[in-house]
């Protein structure tokens, strides 16, 4: 795939798919080849003159976890794999059963044994095997690493280069929601971190193609206290995240102590000039309510944690009167009832 200047959006959206894959022209596979339940084109909620809530919890598995694992599956079809195999911490064990289930192949996930039984359940429902494993998203990579086979196809988060493919179209749907232009600020609940990555992809994407400048939203990561390798790398100045020990949160989608692209992350919140906030555990919650009451958007707790980084940046005024900010709900709150 290889972009030009001057690219006409044109050649790039097919206007008649109401799916991410209307964003035909910079995917690497196409639509004619995928394996798709109707992902992505998720809604952009207004809730105020400057706040807008992209509600991904409308995708199919009802999380942002089925773009990436419509494209990574779609890939895998193409490359002949048997099975396919990757850790969770929930949602993107359902996304992966979904595709799986949708591309008739055999999948294996590996899920921290205190995982929500909503998610257990979900992945069971769509056929996949399920291993429970003490320990966090990380002990279930590691479960995973020393179970494979050698058909299996691993969908760890950037152990392949397709998921982010799916990841990037948030970004190009943000740019066509706001007219051709983009907000000034996002905030992302971010764990393993390949929404933010593909999000940053997608903007350079954007500018090379001449659709933008060199301006970029600035991009906010947002973790919880209980685990925030994130935030402590972006606060101490390093290049890249460290372990963080014994991760606790509710908000089973931040809790990934270690994540492979936190270099990356660290980089793209640098490069925009954003920033990181971790979210008081005891927050959580009360935000994912007041999100729910405030906006009609049934938050899970990750969006919670958005909510209040949100409120958090508005009262140290970094983000400035006027600015147009968009959070994001990266899945429904109905998983972890």
């Amino acid at each position: 795939m290889r972009l030009k200047p001057d690219t006409d959006p044109v050649s790039v959206i097919d206007q008649s798919m109401s799916s991410l894959w209307r964003y035909r022209g910079v995917l690497p596979i196409l639509p004619d080849a995928a394996v798709s339940l109707t992902e992505g084109w998720t809604p952009l909620i207004q809730v105020d003159e400057r706040t807008w809530v992209k509600d991904e919890a409308r995708n199919p598995t009802g999380s942002f976890k089925a773009r990436g694992m419509s494209m990574a599956v779609s890939a895998a079809v193409a490359l002949g794999v048997s099975r396919l195999v990757a850790p969770s911490a929930g949602n993107a064990a359902g996304a992966l059963a979904a595709y799986g289930a949708a591309a008739g192949l055999d999948v294996l996930v590996a899920m921290p044994q205190d995982t929500p039984r909503p998610f257990v359940l979900e992945s069971l429902q769509y056929g996949a095997e399920v291993e429970l494993v003490p320990g966090t998203i990380a002990d279930s990579g590691r479960w995973l690493v020393d179970n494979l086979s050698g058909g299996d196809f691993d969908l760890s988060t950037l152990k392949e280069p397709f998921r982010v493919e799916g990841k990037k179209t948030m970004g190009y749907e943000l740019w066509e929601q706001f007219d051709g232009d983009l907000p000034e600020v996002i905030i992302y609940p971010t764990g393993g971190g390949t929404g933010l990555v593909g999000m940053w992809k997608a903007f350079d994407e954007m500018e090379t193609m001449g659709w933008i400048g060199p301006e970029r939203p600035r991009l906010v990561s947002v973790q919880s206290d209980g685990c925030a390798p994130i935030v402590e790398g972006f606060r101490t100045g390093r290049d890249k995240t460290q372990p963080w020990p014994d991760p606790v949160t509710t908000a089973y989608g931040l809790r990934v102590p270690d994540p492979i692209a936190g270099f990356i992350c660290l980089r793209a919140l640098r490069e925009t000039e954003g920033t990181a906030v971790a979210v008081a555990e005891s927050d959580i919650a009360p935000a994912a309510a007041a999100m729910s009451a405030t906006t009609g958007v049934d938050a899970c707790p990750e969006a919670g944690a958005a909510w209040a980084a949100l409120e958090l940046l508005r009262g140290q005024d970094w983000i400035r009167d006027g600015e147009r900010v968009v959070v994001f709900s990266t899945g429904t709150g109905l998983k972890y009832r």
